[in-house]
């Protein structure tokens, strides 16, 4: 079988890209020429890959039989970045993939979304109504599977990341760190069980309906506080750290929502429960980052 990995180079789309050629899967990576490669260096004699920004769409898919599609490409709209551009990502850029794959008769696409609501900002506006339009097309050959993702971190995520930015504030001993009140839950979930979740999807590609959502958590919540109070205590062991974590002092974003957990019962039906615990996953963090 072969699968097509848009978004090939971050931190969710290699993952996906190791593992699926790990089962030995063909995989197809799409990536921008621009884009830093240094998380699939070692897998890149190993796969075919496209850069998007110098060659159509089409031509990828004339040039080889495509069986699955899993869409990664995400824009948060940091930066600074124009909402012209979030969208363009987001919406048009997913609108031509999904189309071609439509037209070349794929098994199935299978798109990675939020749970965060659209009304948040302009990153999960944009995620939403690529939604709608897989929708749309639900009446096709090809299976739309939108998977609304929770949380996720890992090794090898962007430093910009909160999880990262935190972990090295605190190394560094910052006098202070502004946060909000941190009351909000999130379902924080690590990369690894990410990945077992997305094969578990391939693997029961068939069950399936034409249109079917998916939520992909832990299926547990924890505040934010919590999570970084975690972080804090564990890196504690290694050095001392005085900084303190100034809770309250940034205001909520508006519309924020204040508990979000995925529900993970079509999972579960098929087998799949999440395997790392928080404190574990924060650990290979700190591992990774000490290699």
């Amino acid at each position: 079988m072969t699968i097509l990995i848009s978004g090939a180079t971050g931190f969710l789309g290699s993952y996906l890209v190791k593992y699926f050629v790990n089962q030995k899967y063909d995989v197809i990576a799409l990536k921008r020429s621009t884009s830093n490669t240094y998380r699939i260096d070692s897998y890149l004699d190993k796969i075919l890959f496209y850069d998007v920004d110098k060659i159509a769409i089409s031509t990828i898919f004339k040039e080889n039989k495509v069986d699955m599609v899993i869409h990664t490409v995400t824009d948060y709209g940091r930066k600074h970045a124009s909402i012209t551009s979030t969208v363009h990502t987001n919406l048009m850029f997913g609108l031509e993939l999904l189309e071609t794959s439509i037209a070349t008769n794929v098994k199935a696409f299978i798109n990675t979304d939020t749970l965060l609501h659209k009304d948040i900002n302009a990153y999960a506006l944009s995620k939403a109504q690529f939604v709608e339009w897989m929708k749309f097309f639900s009446d096709k050959n090809t299976k739309m599977i939108n998977i609304k993702l929770e949380h996720m971190y890992g090794v090898l995520d962007d430093k910009n990341k909160f999880i990262y930015w935190l972990i090295n504030q605190l190394k560094q001993n910052q006098e202070k760190i502004d946060l909000t009140s941190g009351e909000q839950k999130r379902d924080f979930i690590y990369i690894d069980d990410i990945i077992s979740a997305y094969n578990c999807i391939v693997e029961n590609i068939n069950t399936f309906a034409n249109f079917e959502e998916i939520e992909l958590g832990t299926g547990s919540s924890i505040p934010v506080k919590e999570f970084v109070e975690r972080i804090y205590k564990i890196l504690q062991m290694n050095q001392q750290i005085t900084t303190k974590l100034n809770f309250g002092a940034i205001d909520y974003r508006a519309n924020e929502n204040m508990n979000m957990v995925a529900d993970i019962s079509k999972l579960k039906k098929l087998g799949w429960y999440a395997k790392v615990s928080i404190d574990d996953g924060i650990q290979k963090i700190l591992d990774g980052e000490s290699e």
